[in-house]
């Protein structure tokens, strides 16, 4: 017997105005929260990644360059497949300000973590998910706000904008290609 054919779920994505409203037009409070709230969520949209991959992103993991033409940070992703993903300029200014501000304004941050809450801790993954779910209430009304919808916008803003298949294949990580295909819709 022959099962019919299940068609595949489309992925939930934001549209590129709410994201750009996010970025642009969001408010974030000035405190430490407010800082690292707003790198997280660009690193999500900028590169990306996963959930645990953004969570365990090491410092020594960003490699930015004097010349801002390479920059990369480098992952670890599922299986402990390591991938490199390519960084704008932006968001390498970013991650260097974070850095410098987190050693000044922190008592004994964990310099080993890029990401660390206001007691210098690296951020745990229902922090990051809450934070996402929040800021996504406020610029959107599709019914998922997860980590992975910002990973789904990534991969869908970049097609729609043109990009090879086989390129944002390599930037998510994914091992064959019909895993990336869902993002033509």
């Amino acid at each position: 017997i022959v099962a019919p054919k299940i068609p595949k779920r489309l992925p939930n994505y934001v549209e590129q105005a709410a994201i750009s409203t996010l970025f642009n037009h969001l408010e974030f409070p000035d405190t430490w929260n407010g800082k690292t709230d707003r790198l997280l969520l660009a690193i999500f949209y900028n590169t990306g990644m996963r959930l645990s991959e953004l969570v365990n992103l090491r410092e020594n993991h960003i490699s930015i360059s004097q010349k801002e033409t390479r920059n990369t940070i480098k992952v670890l992703g599922k299986g402990n497949k390591e991938r490199v993903i390519p960084v704008s300029p932006e968001l390498a200014t970013m991650m260097v300000e974070y850095k410098q501000q987190k050693r000044k304004e922190l008592e004994k941050p964990d310099i080993n973590y890029l990401l660390v809450n206001e007691r210098g801790k690296k951020v745990y993954r229902k922090y990051v998910y809450r934070i996402v779910k929040q800021y996504l209430a406020d610029v959107t009304t599709i019914d998922k706000k997860s980590p992975h919808v910002l990973r789904h916008t990534f991969a869908t803003h970049l097609t729609n904008n043109g990009a090879d298949l086989n390129a944002v294949k390599e930037l998510l990580g994914h091992s064959s290609l019909p895993a990336t295909q869902v993002y033509t819709h």
